[in-house]
């Protein structure tokens, strides 16, 4: 029986009623009994329309009708089992593990350990930190002195003590006796191992000693005199007078006299060449490219970043080496967070902080899983182990062990024959484990990864729950896939290969469609560069003779002096033919070909004039057509075979205006 789309209420029982008036996300529209959510359509309809989509009652309607002709070409595909195909269930699998993948390390760990970052390279922090070295892999009598040699110094600053001076006397960070601890303005990200001390300096109440803080170094005490916004980057050139021993002042007139014929308008670039000592930078107009801060000595970076145009000078400055005289080229100030993003996302994967929040959101997900674990049953079989283990010649042992070994929720149960599955096809991960450390070490270490892994698997069942997004996604490339099989199958496939229904389509449908412009068919003549002088001649003879004429009287003695094809050109198609006269016996001018130098021209022969294309000759537009005619026939169909139900009480909800 035909069934038609109708758009009327969904009709509901009592006891469906009670369920949709509890419900936040009610039904927009069915499919054959299969609902449409609003999330869904929300979903799909703000990612499609972007900007555009203003939730107008046209915009609703028209993209609606769109996705219910979407919906109906999936439950096409669903009732062929196109969704059962091998092939299709392999790469929607790939594709879920794929995102999967980015979701569970993307959102899990880089997305916060990213928006961390940024939030924290607006500012820059100057602090002083007196440290305790200690390395990771210390010895635990080395490691519990360290922590007390920091613990006594914590007491004497709660005691009153001045941080400089215990920094001076106590601190194993060998700038510490001349500075006093005091790094001066940093920002992230912090050197490798250091982000425990980033946290700090970005986190702690200014003047106000933190810690201790554990890094890669060893133990610090931390004290944030201040925040500034950040200073991002200046791109600059400078001028160099060096000072001397003798110097007596020699340089600072220099430089000034320099500076005042800079203000007079001399070129700083012609300047920078002829009277900078700085030997790397002056043959290059005293280019020293971008630098952040803490790239060079204070002051040098205070008086760079003073100037407040391009192309702007400071007075003359002085360091340790002497005196600068500082041009602005740009500045780079911290870019917008989608700019931003990608450069840190490469850096936080590269630091040490990844992992570290790698392993927190493992941790968590033991947690929230119920991570439960057979110990027992794990320490008998690797205590069981010989250093065949560390060979080729070690195998799983048969049969496979049921033991349970560590489960999370409610279904993933993991055996140790699972585990020792696994083992046995890592046969190149044991063979590079060392054999001095032994079978336990190795079996242990493959154990961790082999962990890690199952953690992530266990996550990503759970993805759908915790990441809406991440289910809509799933949906959209399924049946994003089943579209374009069930459209290949009936429509595009169709279109191409039936070469019956194309012709009838093409004389009852469309013929007269495509048609030929204005033609002419042409003899295009190429001369060789080397005939290039007998150009003129042979143009002139073919004007009045045929091409097979003009041939042989100038290939008499070398068949490679002019060459000729037949081509045949629609009237504006062909920009060298357009200034000339379009009509039998015409010629064109002479066209050199820059490269080769060649000699090209043109002799029309015949104009044909404007008619219809054959099917032949339209064939790739017809098809297209075609594809196009068979589509709406489909939907059509679909529209008949299928009953949609459309709720337009939850549609009408959703106009904004």
């Amino acid at each position: 029986m035909i069934k038609r789309i109708t758009f009327t209420l969904v009709c509901m029982t009592i006891f469906a009623l009670s369920i949709f008036a509890q419900n936040d996300d009610p039904i927009l529209f069915t499919v054959q009994g299969n609902p449409v959510h609003v999330s869904e359509f929300n979903y799909i309809y703000s990612k499609t329309n972007g900007d555009k989509a203003d939730y107008s009652k046209e915009s609703l309607e028209e993209y609606l009708d769109l996705y219910v002709k979407f919906k109906l070409k999936v439950q096409k595909a669903r009732d062929l089992k196109l969704d059962t195909i091998p092939s299709l269930k392999q790469e929607l699998e790939g594709y879920r593990k794929q995102l999967a993948d980015s979701y569970l390390i993307d959102k899990g760990v880089a997305d916060k350990l990213i928006q961390e970052a940024y939030d924290r390279i607006q500012f820059d922090v100057d602090i002083s930190h007196i440290l305790i070295g200690c390395p990771e892999d210390a010895p635990p009598s080395d490691t519990l002195n360290a922590y007390e040699r920091i613990m006594a110094i914590k007491q004497e600053l709660a005691n009153g003590a001045d941080f400089g001076t215990l920094a001076q006397s106590k601190s194993t960070d060998q700038s510490a006796p001349k500075n006093r601890g005091h790094v001066g303005y940093v920002t992230a990200l912090f050197p490798k191992g250091l982000y425990a001390l980033e946290t700090a300096a970005y986190g702690a109440e200014l003047n106000k000693p933190v810690g201790p803080v554990r890094t890669t170094a060893g133990y610090h005490m931390v004290l944030v005199h201040d925040r500034r916004p950040a200073r991002g980057e200046m791109e600059a050139s400078h001028i160099l007078i060096r000072k001397t021993k003798e110097d007596n002042g020699q340089a600072k007139k220099k430089i000034d006299d320099i500076y005042a014929s800079l203000m007079a308008g001399a070129d700083f670039d012609e300047t920078a060449t002829k009277l900078s000592e700085d030997s790397q930078t002056a043959n290059n107009k005293g280019y020293i490219g971008f630098f952040g801060i803490n790239r060079y000595e204070k002051s040098f970076e205070d008086a760079a970043f003073s100037i407040t145009e391009d192309g702007g000078i400071c007075k003359p400055v002085e360091t340790s080496v002497g005196w600068h005289i500082i041009k602005r080229i740009s500045k780079k100030d911290i870019q917008p967070f989608n700019i931003e993003k990608s450069r840190l996302n490469g850096n936080i994967r590269k630091d040490p902080r990844f992992e570290g929040a790698k392993l927190a959101m493992l941790n968590r997900i033991k947690r929230e899983g119920n991570f439960k674990e057979n110990s027992e049953v794990l320490d008998k079989f690797i205590e069981g182990l010989t250093d065949t283990f560390l060979t080729f010649r070690w195998n799983a042992p048969e049969p496979k062990s049921t033991e349970f070994l560590f489960s999370l929720g409610d279904d993933f149960k993991v055996t140790l024959g699972d585990f020792t599955d696994y083992l046995g096809q890592a046969s190149r991960k044991r063979l590079r484990m060392s054999r001095r450390q032994g079978p336990e070490f190795a079996a242990r270490s493959l154990y961790a990864e082999y962990l890690d892994e199952n953690l992530l698997k266990y996550e990503e069942t759970q993805l759908t729950e915790k990441y809406p997004e991440f289910k809509a996604l799933m949906r959209e490339y399924e049946e994003g896939i089943l579209l374009f099989e069930t459209t290949k199958k009936l429509v595009w496939d169709k279109a191409s290969e039936d070469t019956v229904g194309l012709k009838k389509f093409f004389e009852e449908k469309i013929q007269g469609k495509y048609r030929w412009a204005k033609r002419a068919v042409t003899d295009v003549y190429d001369i060789a560069a080397k005939y290039a002088d007998q150009a003129k001649e042979i143009s002139e003879f073919a004007a009045n003779h045929t091409a097979d004429e003009v041939k042989a009287k100038f290939n008499e003695t070398d068949p490679s002096v002019v060459s000729v094809v037949d081509k045949t050109f629609e009237e504006n198609r062909n920009a060298e033919m357009r200034t000339m006269k379009w009509a039998p016996g015409q010629v064109s001018e002479m066209i050199v070909h820059p490269r080769t130098g060649n000699v090209k021209f043109y002799k029309i022969r015949e104009i044909l004039p404007v008619s219809n294309k054959k099917l032949e000759e339209a064939r790739g537009y017809v098809v297209a057509d075609y594809q196009d005619y068979l589509e709406k026939q489909w939907v059509t169909q679909l529209q008949n075979d299928y009953t949609v139900e459309i709720n337009k009480k939850v549609l009408k909800n959703l106009i904004k205006k």
